[in-house]
């Protein structure tokens, strides 16, 4: 199993670079909301992540 983490530590760690290249640190809020407020079991937080990073992909379309 140390090997999935690692795999799994190296894709996390890749997607937030991405999120932060393209998105900024807004996107990196939402990021973190969404990942606290899972963890947390809080739908109030993951929601507020998921609806910015929402606004954040949405936003060019609009």
């Amino acid at each position: 199993m140390p090997a999935l983490a690692l795999v799994s530590a190296v894709f996390v760690v890749g997607f937030e670079q991405l999120v932060q290249w393209k998105y900024g640190p807004v996107g990196i809020l939402g990021l973190l909301l969404l990942t606290v407020g899972s963890k947390a079991k809080s739908q109030a937080i993951s929601s507020a992540g998921a609806l910015l990073l929402a606004v954040l992909l949405a936003g060019p379309v609009l």
